[in-house]
């Protein structure tokens, strides 16, 4: 099932034609999506927060750091 249209024909076709093509084409490839399960989604998510909550440590601590070295060079 392929809605191929060659460029040619694609000016030929008008607003709501286009319009439509371009929905149809988007529908097929959403159906060749893999789409996750509930358990990959959540592990997937679970990885992603802890990862982000490690970044944002890293950076507070980084930050604290730097704040002091200016605090007691500038006084």
């Amino acid at each position: 099932m392929t809605d191929v249209v060659a460029p040619d024909e694609t000016k030929k076709l008008g607003l709501f034609g286009r319009t439509g093509l371009f929905y149809r084409q988007v529908v097929s490839e959403l159906r060749k999506v893999v789409w996750p399960t509930r358990k990959q989604l959540t592990t997937y998510t679970s990885v992603v927060l802890v990862f982000v909550t490690f970044i944002i440590a890293v950076v507070s601590i980084l930050d604290l750091i730097l704040t002091k070295i200016v605090f007691w060079v500038f006084g």
